[in-house]
């Protein structure tokens, strides 16, 4: 009896040992293969590339301050076993384990910050799969606000298993994807008081880029993708630079202005894109780095921290990284807009307009055509003419955040 036992025992050992042998390739669903940290002007990019996608969940914590990315279901490469591309915001970073199947990795931070985007990105040109986590400066309070579970962004599963694991009790857990919508705010010119040009037959300027601000908000609406704001939405007067306020104050991730031209010469026709001049970045740079003693002027950064020297650095860089970025959406507008629209030669132009300004949001200014002229002030004032500018001004935004979105993740 005893030997059929033990007998029993060996087969049941051999059992389990078999099913842990077979089990153990497919243990993992993904591999972390490396971790890359890249510095922004008060940001930074953090990116895991991996094999497949995996489930995750990217919180911050307090005293220390630091940022945790957890992942199920992972392992990561042996070689991988220390991130040496520390930033100004991470100053070390801690491998380790969580739960039975998961991946820790612990970022420590040199300073308060916020969780602005988390997503999955799939394979794509010589890239396999690449998790990013997008984090910025932020203030005390700010990052209070933002520490523990409840703020936690997470995948679908983990955010399921959250939920199983806390039934009963309230989950803020937010998910996020490639997918989330970016923000755009629109300016119709002028307004209230202020007419803007008027047409030959009366017209008035204000009340073209109005109804051309609604036409391209339907469009842009209608793609589920963007968040779209007007400085104004009905006939009133905002100066310029509160506009630029709205802007940063919704984090607008596009501005664009929205005008009519006019001229002596009546036979002027064509529609143009400005973006701001480097004599007139500069101007405004400068002036930036004097007000309010430099707080607060870019993505969270106090600049009254920093010497003069670093002040002028950073607020240049941001300035520069913001003119770049408006190029890029003025070549695709311009790209677009030719295919259907009369445009001036040199359609991309430069300027010092003040609704340009902002040092951290990518602004275009769009000039729909003359009113001056008797044949486009007509079209302008034709709903079908403005919604194809509509479509076309949609496509090159499409464009403009395809391929943001491919160069900007390394």
């Amino acid at each position: 009896m005893r030997s059929l036992y033990k007998r029993i025992i060996a087969m049941w050992m051999w059992s389990m040992t078999a099913i842990v042998l077979l089990c153990a390739p497919n243990a993992y669903s993904a591999q972390i293969s490396n971790i890359r940290i890249g510095q922004g002007v008060g940001n930074v990019r953090i990116v895991f590339d991996a094999d497949s996608k995996f489930d995750y969940k990217a919180f911050l914590l307090n005293e220390p301050k630091r940022l945790v990315v957890d992942a199920k279901n992972v392992k990561i490469n042996p070689r991988v076993e220390q991130v040496t591309e520390n930033s100004g915001l991470v100053s070390g970073t801690r491998l380790g384990s969580v739960g039975v199947d998961g991946v820790r990795v612990v970022f420590d931070l040199t300073q308060p910050v916020i969780i602005k985007k988390v997503f999955m990105l799939p394979p794509q040109s010589n890239f396999s799969w690449r998790f990013v986590v997008d984090i910025e400066t932020s203030s005390e309070r700010e990052f209070a606000k933002h520490i523990g579970n409840d703020s936690a962004f997470s995948s679908d599963k983990y955010m399921d298993s959250d939920v199983k694991k806390t039934a009963g009790k309230s989950s803020k857990s937010k998910h996020f994807t490639p997918e989330q919508k970016k923000v755009i705010v629109l300016d119709p010119g002028h307004g209230g008081v202020d007419p803007g040009a008027i047409g030959i037959s009366g017209v008035y300027e204000k009340r073209i880029t109005l109804a051309m601000a609604k036409e391209l908000k339907e469009e842009l609406d209608k793609t589920g993708k963007y968040k779209v704001y007007l400085t104004r939405n009905r006939d009133v007067f905002i100066p310029l630079r509160e506009r630029v306020r709205i802007a940063r104050r919704y984090d607008a991730d596009l501005f664009l202005s929205i005008h009519a031209d006019s001229a002596t010469n009546r036979r002027a026709t064509g529609l143009s894109v400005y973006t701001l001049s480097e004599k007139a970045s500069d101007k405004e740079a400068a002036a930036l780095a004097e007000k309010e003693n430099k707080a607060d002027i870019v993505a969270g950064l106090n600049f009254a921290e920093h010497s003069k020297e670093v002040s002028d650095v950073l607020l240049n860089l941001a300035q520069r990284e913001t003119l770049n970025r408006s190029s890029e959406l003025a070549t695709f507008m311009v790209q677009e807009m030719k295919k259907s629209i009369r445009t001036l030669n040199d359609t991309h132009r430069f300027a010092g307009f003040a609704v340009l300004k902002a040092p951290d949001v990518p602004s275009v200014l769009l000039e729909l055509g003359y009113l001056s002229n008797r044949v486009e002030e007509k079209q302008l004032q034709q709903k079908s003419y403005r919604k194809k500018l509509a479509v076309s001004a949609l496509q090159a935004i499409n464009k403009y955040f395809d391929n943001m979105g491919r160069a900007s993740v390394f």
